[in-house]
């Protein structure tokens, strides 16, 4: 982004490489302004009242520079920080936030925290029109300083598009707060100022962090169930998502609001973290309408765009969702582009169509993520239906869906259910699991790894022991296990088991040297 001299003041616009197709998307618009409110858009709310808190953290790791401070100082890299959570208190004697104190938020982002709110339409992306000063005035479903509610509550992290604040999908940040969800959120920023250098993978990567830096803060809101995270990202959110899930096991789905990794697959494998193998939680695709063929030949952009998703169909370890909403262009999958974003005469629906589908864009994310993050099988079915099932009206959104290949039943696998049984009748077990896993493998070496870590834990000693016996069973001729188990009980003080293993293995291998040993040692 730069910054064009205007008349009395500064215009923001984007500007960047050509091939980037958020900044393209970002560029088809036209003059015409929208009639839309948020209670024209219809969310239906849940239970819970929603509280927000913004402050701002810093990442000691990374350094940073305020660009338009002028200096050559770099600080550690300030994080601000967008927090919806789920309240019980009945917000009495106080206002809900305005959307105006959102857009204060966002100048706060871009460093120019001193903007008189006056001139926030002028300075920021969106036109200054009647309609969008309304906006600024509506109030949203959020409260400051609300005590959090009881309970547990699953995490989501929000990765915004391209260079954007933190909070430019408010309206379906406070929804999914108002159904029990925790959402963090930061901007997104470039890797050394405010603004990227570029559409790359350097800038991918800094988003990535900024999005795993939420985890921590997550960590610290009461009721935050760390064991359940998904992230959520809009356009260029969504390759850092991607990114984040195949190095962090900890996020268990993603949402992707017309993420960029439907468009530029070739980013994403760049990053050298990209392992399709690691992609294996469920994920959820949700994309804009076919560009027309018109506006595709004005604006140079490439028809393959309409059809082409490399990533989705390169998945095969997770149930995976695409979703194509025919009323909706790109900028509409967030709260800012439906209220403000100046509409496309050439492409666009009308505002009601617009403000429908963003609702059951909702809708869908919330169905998605109380499936996968809060097992609930009637938002499973909800997924699974026909659209026309769950009362959208025929033809709005299309649906396909891939289901997971089967996972191979590993050695990790086994050992979990061993541990419940604190490692006794181990051959029982390992005949039923095989029987429902026939492709169980139990390598030599992890059961004879596994049962000496138990066995030199105080705690777990005789769980190491029945490891080691079991393993002898597997493997009766293995000279090495038999002495790793003369070694266990030599460990645990008898020696009359002790030598009999140690002879044992000397049967199985003449020249074993610690066996060897061992025995002088044990027999005088």
């Amino acid at each position: 982004m730069m910054y064009i001299p205007g008349k009395a003041n500064l215009k923001l616009i984007y500007k960047g490489p050509s091939y980037l197709l958020i900044l393209v998307l970002l560029t088809l618009i036209n003059p015409g302004f929208g009639q839309t409110s948020l209670k024209d858009i219809g969310l239906e709310y849940g239970p819970y009242e929603v509280g927000f808190a913004h402050y701002t953290k810093v990442d000691s790791t990374r350094t940073y520079k305020r660009i338009y401070a002028y200096t050559n100082e770099f600080i550690p890299r300030p994080i601000p920080v967008s927090v919806w959570y789920p309240a019980n208190q009945k917000a009495t004697g106080s206002k809900p936030l305005e959307v105006l104190t959102y857009f204060q938020i966002l100048k706060e982002e871009e460093e120019w925290e001193h903007l008189p709110d006056e001139q926030l339409l002028n300075w920021f992306y969106y036109t200054n029109t009647p309609s969008n000063q309304g906006h600024l005035k509506e109030e949203t479903k959020a409260f400051r300083n609300l005590d959090p509610a009881d309970g547990s509550f699953p995490v989501i992290l929000y990765a915004p598009s391209y260079q954007a604040a933190s909070v430019e999908n408010f309206a379906l940040c406070e929804y999914l707060a108002s159904h029990g969800y925790l959402v963090v959120s930061s901007p997104s920023r470039g890797t050394d100022t405010r603004w990227f250098r570029a559409a790359d993978s350097r800038e991918m990567e800094t988003q990535a962090r900024d999005v795993e830096f939420l985890i921590a803060e997550a960590s610290h809101f009461p009721g935050a169930d760390l064991n359940s995270i998904g992230t959520m990202g809009f356009s260029f959110g969504g390759l850092a998502n991607v990114v984040v899930q195949m190095r962090n096991r900890r996020i268990k789905a993603i949402v992707s609001l017309d993420g960029t990794e439907r468009y530029r697959e070739e980013l994403l494998r760049s990053s050298p973290f990209f392992d399709l193998d690691r992609f294996d939680v469920p994920y959820l695709h949700m994309a804009q309408k076919e560009i027309p063929e018109s506006v595709l030949k004005a604006d140079d952009i490439n028809p393959e765009l309409n059809s082409k998703f490399i990533f989705y169909d390169s998945i095969s370890k997770s149930e995976a969702y695409s979703l194509k909403f025919h009323n909706l262009t790109h900028s509409y999958f967030s709260s800012f582009g439906v209220l403000f974003e100046q509409r496309d005469k050439r492409q666009d629906k009308s505002d009601l169509e617009i403000m429908e589908s963003f609702q059951w864009v909702a809708r869908y994310a919330l169905m998605f993520l109380d499936a996968y993050l809060k097992s609930d099988p009637g938002a499973l079915s909800f997924l699974r239906n026909n659209p026309v099932q769950n009362g959208l009206a025929e033809g709005l959104i299309s649906i396909r869906f891939k289901s997971a290949a089967k996972k191979p039943f590993r050695f990790q696998d086994f050992n979990e259910l061993a541990s419940q049984r604190n490692y006794e009748n181990l051959e029982a077990l390992y005949q039923a699991t095989k029987e429902k896993h026939p492709d169980l493998d139990l390598p030599e070496n992890a059961l004879n790894t596994l049962g000496l870590q138990l066995v030199f834990d105080p705690e777990n000693a005789e769980q190491g022991i029945n490891v080691l016996r079991f393993a002898t069973q597997r493997y009766p001729n293995s000279a090495n296990l038999f002495d790793s188990l003369g070694e266990a009980y030599l460990f645990l003080g008898d020696r009359e088991k002790a030598i009999e293993n140690f002879e044992k293995s000397l049967e199985l291998y003449p020249q074993n040297p610690n066996a060897i040993q061992r025995l002088k040692e044990l027999k005088g």
